[in-house]
């Protein structure tokens, strides 16, 4: 007799970093149980046709800020939250969600993930695990790391881009090789703040504080001479580390030389950085682009292509931390303080897809590589996410290859009032987006509700 599912995906073609193949899925219980042969559906159960359209795992995006960093400040208050956020993420076919969770000022690390928790298990549509954010390397956090480790929380985050660093660089040190021995992987914000502060006080002494010259407040060098501490550091410790947001490919090749010595370094860039160059700038609303570090060159732009292809760049995560324009274009703020970040988690998918894709220059494997499967290996959620196999959730994204839209991202899920890539045309969006076998989005629908989704606690951290 037949097995019966809950869910049956169709004549998909289904797509895994080992290959694809047309195959029917069947889910129960939220959870892939079969791979073609015969299978029936329950009563009440949903069939989703998938013929002759791509079906990816979920997307797992492993970098967001639907929190905000400092709890009560009015002037860091992200546009989105668990709700709005994990709404846009599904639309865009991203599935389980990476969180940075900041603690309160006078709280511990361990605060800060007990109240981000609290949030999403009251707002969340899609599945999301945290990131504990270590500002303060005090005996208490410090404390803290083993313990969080072993609840599931198996990562931390730190800044080296904080005048607090060098102050306590011993301290977090320490860190990383507590980190290190409970199995898990620190995640470092490459710039450094000494040569930041200086290049702030030059543009200040020549008058050249116009947005315009945000990337000279934030220069390549700041980036390259913070991401070789990050390497030697990991050399050091031998501590897994991730290097987010990488911007530039003379960062990238300071990873390059660390991983040709078996450094275990791993490299994140997010879409703004393939997308975009420092010439956007330049416009009038240049502000609106601003993030950290800034938008490079073209010639970075294409080393990062290059990267994803043949497999220097890790993962593409969002880095999704959304104002509104108007808080971006706030004249009180000036090249060399300008509020940071832009939502990306509708568009970052599509945008790989359509420019990365169908255009030729990655493969479906890589896009399933980047987009889900490695952020998943490193972070310790595969093979519960990030792969279609059986025992996997059932997080899939079927694609409409020839849906073009043109992104508005004032009518998107994001409660930022515009997206940093406003008029782009853009082929290839989810028709749908299963979450544990559940269709939490569809022909531009969010059905999703908020506070089905749940916290994914983490094994140790994988190697890819």
């Amino acid at each position: 007799m037949a097995a019966q599912m809950d869910t049956i995906v169709r004549r998909g073609t289904v797509v895994t970093v080992g290959g694809r193949s047309v195959v029917d899925i069947g889910v129960r219980d939220g959870v892939v149980v079969q791979l073609g042969g015969e299978m029936v559906l329950a009563d009440g159960g949903t069939e989703v046709d998938a013929a002759e359209r791509i079906v990816t795992p979920g997307g797992v995006d492993a970098h967001t800020h639907l929190t905000d960093p400092v709890r009560g400040n009015p002037d860091i208050a992200w546009a989105d939250d668990f709700e709005s956020g994990t709404k846009a993420a599904v639309a865009g076919g991203i599935t389980t969600i990476g969180n940075m969770s900041f603690g309160p000022r006078e709280g511990t690390m361990v605060d800060g993930i007990e109240a981000d928790d609290a949030e999403a298990q009251q707002l969340a549509v899609c599945d999301y695990f945290l990131h504990p954010v270590l500002l303060r390397p005090t005996e208490e956090n410090l404390a803290a790391i083993r313990p969080l480790h072993e609840a599931g929380h198996t990562s931390i985050k730190f800044f080296l881009s904080f005048n607090n660093f060098d102050r306590n660089v011993q301290s977090f040190l320490t860190a990383m090789r507590i980190t290190k021995d409970a199995g898990g992987i620190s995640l470092i914000h490459c710039e450094d703040a000494a040569i930041m502060d200086c290049c702030c006080t030059l543009l200040r002494e020549a008058g050249k504080t116009d947005p315009r010259f945000f990337p000279d407040a934030r220069p390549v060098q700041s980036e390259v001479v913070a991401t070789h501490r990050a390497v030697g550091f990991a050399e050091t410790t031998g501590c897994p580390s991730y290097v987010v947001h990488l911007a530039s490919a003379r960062a990238l090749e300071a990873c390059h030389d660390g991983r040709r010595r078996g450094v275990p370094i791993y490299v994140e860039t997010r879409p703004i950085y393939l997308h975009l160059t420092r010439s956007r700038f330049e416009e009038e609303d240049g502000a609106k682009y601003a993030g950290a570090p800034p938008l490079r060159d073209q010639s970075d732009v294409n080393a990062l292509w290059a990267g994803l292809a043949f497999g220097n760049v890790d993962t593409l995560a969002t880095d999704h931390a959304p104002w509104k324009l108007a808080e971006k274009l706030d004249p009180a703020f000036d090249a060399t303080n300008l509020r940071q970040g832009v939502a990306d988690l509708e568009t970052c998918m599509p945008m790989l897809y359509s420019a990365g894709v169908l255009s030729g220059r990655i493969s479906l494997e890589q896009f399933v590589a980047v987009s889900s499967t490695n952020p998943a290996k490193l972070f310790g959620l595969y093979p519960q996410k990030g792969t279609i196999a059986v025992g996997s959730d059932a997080d899939f994204v079927v694609w409409d290859d020839t849906k073009t839209r043109v992104i508005d991202g004032a009518s998107m899920e994001s409660r930022a009032d515009y997206s940093p890539y406003d008029g782009f045309e853009v082929t290839g969006w989810p028709k749908w987006t299963l979450s544990r076998g559940e269709i939490v989005y569809e022909d531009g629908v969010v059905t999703g509700s908020p506070g089905r989704a749940r916290l994914v606690r983490r094994g140790p951290h994988r190697p890819i």
